[in-house]
């Protein structure tokens, strides 16, 4: 049987004012019948919500922590006497760039946590770092450019059209439908807007026409297995529209392009180039050090030509999002999934 942990579900959150911290979901209480009533649209839950009650069914004791970005938040985790951190943070203090930070800050104090190291996030969040890398290892990836105030970092021969986008941002922050240009006149404005509004270089690639795979991976550098592909279909997306996972595609749930796309499993695709797919998102994986889990974003054209996009590590792991989503397919509950995760940790810190 699994020794029972002290489990931290870790997170950040950054208003000016930080919420208190959010309660322990509570169990279920039977009510008494009353009279029929117009049924209210679920609430949707967090995933931290989602990880908390799988915790709490493999017997474990999960507690949350926020970070909001303040020192002594900080101090309290140090404090907090946990076993383990379920690492969800995205940014300190809503900045994205810091996001390693706390796995350094927890390497730092001796403080056992899921998922990538503070090595690999920074190798995958900086875009062109990663780029880099996967060149490194005989990766395929778009040839590239990257511009910061006037200055030309690194750049291959490019060709038009191109998708503009920020450094060192993810979750498609920055990207939406004028990030694809077609002329100088439209880059150079792209360029200025990225710089202004994100004070990041830009990151200028060839734009590659064809389908949007997600190859989940799950395991250590030494033993990862790479989950079966999710597709995002673009395909519905109205004409004219740039076929890009921009912001409004994955997060902003009361667009037109939002409800017109939808993340499935691929179906059909011969084992040959499955597996293709799958071996190259292991390669993308290992080169940018990530750990425990991650998702490596592929686009693949039609004449069977595979680039790999970016590396993800600690991707979002909502029960409806395309990481959960393969690891259903691959006939994983969510409970084992998040179980998994947590062995991998445990395994890695020599927890017993």
């Amino acid at each position: 049987m699994t020794t029972k942990l002290k489990v931290a579900v870790l997170y950040d959150q950054w208003e000016e004012q930080a919420p208190e911290p959010e309660p322990e979901p509570e169990k279920p209480v039977r009510k008494a019948k009353r009279k029929a009533k117009a049924i209210k649209k679920k609430k949707e839950k967090h995933d931290r919500e989602e990880i908390f009650e799988a915790l709490e069914k493999l017997g474990h004791e999960p507690f949350f922590h926020v970070l909001d970005g303040k020192t002594q938040s900080l101090f309290a985790l140090a404090k907090c006497g946990a076993d383990l951190v379920f690492n969800l943070t995205e940014s300190y203090a809503g900045d994205d760039t810091k996001e390693m930070n706390v796995a350094a800050y927890m390497d730092l104090i001796n403080l056992p946590y899921t998922g990538t190291g503070p090595h690999g996030n920074f190798l995958a969040q900086d875009k062109a770092t990663a780029k880099k890398m996967f060149a490194f290892y005989d990766i395929r990836t778009p040839y590239f450019a990257m511009s910061y105030r006037g200055h030309l970092d690194h750049s291959h021969d490019i060709n038009f059209p191109l998708i503009v986008k920020p450094v060192w941002e993810d979750g498609s922050i920055g990207i939406d439908a004028n990030s694809l240009v077609g002329s100088v006149k439209e880059l150079m404005a792209r360029i200025q807007y990225i710089q202004d509004e994100f004070d990041s270089p830009a990151l200028i690639e060839e734009y590659i026409e064809g389908r949007e795979i997600y190859a989940g991976v799950l395991g250590s550098y030494e033993h990862a297995e790479a989950l079966p592909l999710i597709e995002l279909d673009l395909s519905k997306l109205p004409k004219g529209t740039p076929r890009i996972a921009g912001q409004d595609v994955k997060f902003e749930k009361d667009t037109e392009a939002y409800k017109l796309t939808k993340s499935a499993p691929v179906e059909g695709m011969d084992d040959d180039l499955t597996n293709r797919l799958q071996e190259t998102a292991l390669k993308a994986y290992r080169a940018c050090k990530l750990r425990d889990y991650g998702r490596i974003d592929m686009r693949l054209n039609d004449k069977g030509e595979m680039f790999v996009i970016e590396a993800n590590p600690n991707p979002w792991l909502a029960s409806t999002q395309e990481f959960a989503m393969a690891a259903k397919k691959s006939g994983r509950s969510y409970t084992q999934l998040i179980g998994e995760i947590v062995d991998l940790a445990r395994n890695r810190y020599g927890i017993s």
